[in-house]
């Protein structure tokens, strides 16, 4: 069955004009910090056809700044960008809405049609602090819910690159029977010291804003310059040395003279400020915090102390690793202990290891080896 393809205008290569759902739980959320949440809702969007015993539906799971919104449009505005991996999804592309029913679902903690903490707790009030600490187990046991609600016991493959592979990835531990496929892309099986120190200056940087007021800022100016810091230090962890030198090199942004002076001169400086700028627009600070906390929490061995023993129960998934050889981010040695430990199990793995120059972003602006890569995975 077709959930909410709307054929009000085809556009060449895309999934055309979609609507963003929302599903409301009533029953409480245990999540593994000890916090509940008495009820939750999630926004998703979908693409393709369910088939009869629906076996066929693929969860992309998304990043940090994403949302359900993966591709297609919500108008018919010719100047409306699509959706985050729009190169990824429809007829014919890597993930293939010709063959596969493919859903995306904001996680939980978000600020993109999900229960997060700008939504309104039990007592009439934003959650602001006082929403629960999250981790990424707890994103899946959420999307769980949804697909029992939708019918779908198990997916054909959960994907998705940086957090949206760890979500992936804990799907296949949490729900193993569940899963078939997981397709764990640029991303990594546990968070380093060195992903928390970077998650906790951009956390820094929105607590040094005076309109932050410890969370309390929904009634009042939001905390837009420590969020906008926050984006930019993130940001430039996702491009790479050869892709900043490539973009910019040390071109000025007005002109080709230097003007010896504190202003945005630099046209790097321009473009981190301009991504700082246009990421307020769309996201909420304090869904910043709880998400890179809950990446910071990120270990799939918790309570396990080994990937050999994570990974024991899960007899029936089989994983694609994709890594890229300039992503200082999530570098390829960890993804490829974790290959290695799946196959000591008996795990069945395809690894690859691309080369490519665009950062941590190269999963999804190489698209022509993405392509080739997910696309024969998936035929």
């Amino acid at each position: 069955m077709d959930y909410d393809f709307i054929p009000q205008r085809v556009y060449e290569g895309s999934v055309g004009v979609v609507q963003t759902h929302h599903a409301d739980f009533d029953s409480p959320l245990q999540l593994r910090g000890g916090g509940v949440l008495p009820a939750f809702r999630l926004a998703y969007e979908t693409y393709g056809t369910l088939n009869a015993d629906h076996s066929n539906a693929i969860l992309i799971c998304h990043a940090l700044s994403g949302d359900a919104h993966v591709a297609g449009y919500h108008t018919d505005d010719p100047s409306e960008p699509p959706g985050w991996w729009d190169e990824a999804v429809g007829p014919g592309k890597m993930f293939d809405t010709g063959r596969y029913f493919v859903l995306c679902i904001n996680v939980i903690g978000g600020c993109r049609g999900s229960t997060g903490p700008a939504s309104e707790s039990p007592d009439g009030q934003p959650w602001g602090l006082r929403f629960p600490v999250l981790t990424v187990y707890d994103m899946v046991q959420a999307q769980a819910r949804l697909l029992d609600r939708l019918g779908i016991q198990r997916l054909y493959a959960t994907a998705g690159g940086s957090m949206g592979g760890m979500q992936a990835l804990e799907w296949a531990v949490s729900f193993p029977e569940r899963v078939a496929n997981v397709l764990f892309i640029a991303s990594t099986p546990r968070s380093t010291p060195m992903n928390i120190a970077l998650n906790e200056t951009g956390r820094q940087a929105i607590y040094a804003d005076p309109n932050w007021n410890g969370g309390h800022y929904y009634s009042g100016q939001a905390p837009d310059a420590g969020l906008s810091v926050a984006r930019m230090i993130g940001h430039i962890s996702y491009l790479s040395d050869p892709s900043f030198e490539r973009k910019f090199g040390r071109r000025f942004q007005a002109g080709t003279e230097p003007r010896y002076a504190f202003e945005t001169d630099f046209a790097v400086e321009g473009y981190l400020q301009h991504q700082g700028e246009k990421f307020v627009r769309r996201f909420d600070a304090n869904t910043y915090l709880y998400i890179t906390k809950a990446l910071d929490y990120f270990d799939i061995t918790e309570g396990y102390g080994s990937y050999e023993a994570a990974f024991a129960h899960v007899t029936s998934t089989q994983f694609l690793i994709v890594t890229f050889e300039s992503d200082w981010l999530y570098p390829a040695g960890a993804s490829e202990q974790l290959a290695a430990a799946l196959r000591r199990v008996g795990r069945e793995v395809e690894y690859h290891h691309v080369q490519a120059d665009g950062g941590h972003d190269s999963f999804l602006v190489e698209v022509g080896s993405m392509l080739r890569i997910v696309g024969g995975y998936l035929a």
